[in-house]
């Protein structure tokens, strides 16, 4: 999907005549509804992307693999994901970012508005993959606003839109209780509007808020990486199915 004018019906096509991987493809002579030129180049390229997933350049992929499908680099790139979430004073423009948590696959880094939130644009340069629930329309767009020259040129795995593609819709708590993931009964009840709170809280003098606050938002990426998981196999297993094609 990431080739050039091979879209869902082409690799459907692709996979039923059984080209089913990158290996398959260049041992390929031919492909159905491709020409000869025309596949040869697609080769060369395919060539080029198995060294660029050796080398694990994932802004390679992310040019190339339109948005959407940012989920299929998941489990090649996983190694290097970080789990996104941020909290901030209100839902409008100049709305100020507070707290940001990441979790990296072994704990939750906070970054924190007027103690360390400007080492967060740094930490994420190591970063190959950024998995959000609804980052695309909140979390990243606050991020640049707040840090103009911060690189978001990873992979970048939205989850509210690959869980409903893959059937799953509602908000991540929602979502969360219906997967039987559990959070600590003092902020299990706790919203976006109670994170406003807390910093406000907070700014007044009672760092007991900001300690909730901070742990709300931990609770926020912490069970990301359960979710993507369960993402990418549901959507993986839709996309070979439909293709009559045995998940691989």
């Amino acid at each position: 999907m990431h080739l050039p004018a091979v879209g869902p019906r082409t690799e459907a096509r692709l996979w039923q005549a059984g080209i089913a991987d990158w290996a398959a493809a260049l041992a390929s002579g031919s492909a159905p509804g491709i020409g000869r030129a025309r596949w040869a180049t697609m080769q060369r390229m395919l060539e080029e992307c198995r060294r660029s997933l050796q080398a694990r350049e994932h802004r390679y992929f992310a040019e190339r693999l339109a948005q959407r499908y940012h989920w299929r680099a998941w489990p090649d790139f996983r190694h290097a994901a970080a789990y996104l979430d941020i909290e901030t004073t209100g839902l409008h423009r100049a709305a100020q970012v507070t707290v940001v948590g990441v979790y990296d696959g072994l704990r939750v880094h906070s970054f924190v508005l007027g103690d360390n939130l400007d080492l967060l644009p740094e930490f994420l340069d190591q970063f190959a993959l950024i998995v959000t629930f609804n980052g695309a329309t909140f979390d990243l767009p606050f991020l640049r606003r707040r840090f103009p020259r911060l690189d978001l040129s990873q992979l970048h795995m939205d989850l509210r839109y690959a869980l409903r593609e893959a059937g799953i819709s509602g908000g991540l708590k929602s979502i969360e209780r219906r997967m039987g993931l559990v959070r600590d009964e003092d902020i299990a009840q706790l919203d976006g509007l109670d994170a406003v709170r807390l910093w406000q809280e907070y700014v007044r003098g009672d760092d007991r808020s900001l300690d909730l606050l901070v742990r709300y938002n931990a609770a926020d990426v912490a069970n990301l990486e359960t979710l993507a998981e369960h993402a990418y196999r549901e959507l993986w297993k839709r996309c070979r199915a439909g293709c009559r094609v045995p998940p691989g």
